[in-house]
């Protein structure tokens, strides 16, 4: 055993061990739209964090919520019990949500773990209706829904499934672009599929689902019956300009999932929100969904979920984040002639900028080398396949957009000069 007194403490996540403890990448503090890091550089963020802290860093409101319940109730659980700050928290969500549509929330602590329960309780949905063989979750392919063991498994991302071990045996993928896939897999598994669970938008690459296929998802549920799930853990609060996207489906999901921006980030938490029609048998049969988790539910937690629904409102967040929308919508056509830019794509305050060479999308290390050269400049972007994704908060200010285009051109001209000269030394003879 190699024992090294010198090694950094911290394990980085999904970061290789010659990437950890880097300068640029250690945060010391965050303020408002910007993180200070070790290097001693203030970076404009455009990922809210992890597209979580919708309303900028530092809100004192949700702070202080935050401080108030723990100094009151420090820890109360919802095993087997609740407590007040729970029951505000769930009413504030379904009215939010739609409470002529939607019964009663169930908290967790992560979207991924969010994820688990619910394919735990479509399950058991179809058990009480002694429709034993509805086990089957359909996902998307290219989506993200978490890695913990079942969400790792519903993730339609190749994420070292096998490697790992994940079992995916009761779960199957589709394509995105339209319903031609899940048609064709429940005129043949109809009577096996428990859910279909899809983000509003893909959270790796921003694709939106289209209107057609999202009528066809609802279409398809009329007639097969399988329950909705719309995974909002990155959509919800705001990020596609309404509360949550799924507000605008020409049918309601049976299932809501919250997680990211439900606390402005400030909280490991997520909330799973069941239709009446869910409700209704689980209460026919007195029956409990065998899930629980220590975090889950927490007086901090819901004082934050509180907290950030009255910022919404005070801030004004809708609002403003459609103003945020169009100055990114005139960023991204400023640069749409730059040489490595290939087209954009996303809707709202999530978005993804396409990278190209000769209509070849970059490599992920060229995608990387751009979102280095991007921080370099000064700002923040998170990496996708053959894309730079932009998560602006909901508050962006006019100087923090002319920034983050800065940042962007910059980052983009210094990347196109690189990778033009590692052409040119490749092309010599």
């Amino acid at each position: 055993m190699k024992v090294d007194p010198q090694r950094y403490p911290l394990w980085e996540l999904l970061n290789a061990p010659g990437g950890f403890g880097r300068d640029a990448a250690t945060a010391v503090r965050a303020e408002g739209r910007r993180v200070l890091f070790a290097d001693g550089t203030w970076r404009l963020c455009a990922t809210s964090g992890l597209w979580n802290v919708n309303l900028g860093y530092g809100n004192r409101r949700v702070a202080n919520a935050i401080y108030k319940a723990l100094v009151e109730s420090s820890y109360l659980s919802v095993w087997r019990g609740g407590h007040m700050l729970a029951v505000d928290a769930s009413r504030a969500l379904l009215e939010i949500c739609g409470a002529e549509h939607f019964g009663s929330v169930i908290y967790s602590t992560s979207g991924g773990a969010a994820n688990d329960l619910t394919m735990k309780l479509a399950r058991q949905y179809w058990a009480l209706h002694r429709q034993f063989r509805r086990q089957i979750v359909v996902g998307l392919r290219d989506s993200y829904h978490g890695l913990t063991y079942g969400s790792h498994g519903l993730t339609g991302m190749r994420l070292g499934q096998g490697y790992y071990g994940v079992d995916q045996r009761s779960i199957r993928h589709v394509g995105h672009q339209d319903s031609a896939e899940l048609a064709e897999l429940l005129a043949r598994e109809g009577d096996r599929i428990a859910a279909v669970v899809v983000e509003p938008v893909l959270g790796t690459g921003a694709h939106p689902l289209s209107d057609t296929m999202l009528a066809d998802l609802c279409r398809l549920r009329d007639e097969y019956g399988f329950l909705l799930v719309a995974d909002e853990v990155a959509t919800g609060f705001g990020r596609t300009g309404s509360y949550f996207a799924s507000r605008t489906w020409p049918g309601r999901p049976d299932v809501l999932l919250a997680s990211k921006g439900l606390t402005n980030g400030t909280c490991a938490a997520a909330a799973v929100l069941v239709s009446h029609r869910i409700c209704e048998v689980f209460e026919r049969h007195d029956a409990s969904l065998t899930h629980a988790e220590t975090q889950a539910g927490t007086p901090p937690t819901c004082a934050a979920i509180l907290a950030t629904v009255g910022e919404m409102e005070r801030l004004r967040a809708l609002d403003r984040a459609a103003q945020v929308t169009l100055w990114i919508d005139g960023l991204l056509a400023d640069l749409a002639d730059h040489p490595l830019v290939a087209g954009d794509r996303g809707t709202g305050c999530f978005r993804a900028l396409r990278l190209a060479v000769d209509g070849v999308d970059l490599p992920p290390e060229d995608v990387q080398h751009v979102a280095d050269e991007v921080r370099r400049a000064g700002a923040l972007v998170s990496v996708g396949p053959g894309c730079v994704q932009l998560a602006p908060a909901l508050v962006y200010e006019r100087e923090d957009v002319e920034q983050l285009s800065q940042a962007l051109s910059t980052g983009l001209d210094r990347a196109a000069e690189a990778l033009s000269g590692r052409r040119s030394v490749h092309s010599t003879p």
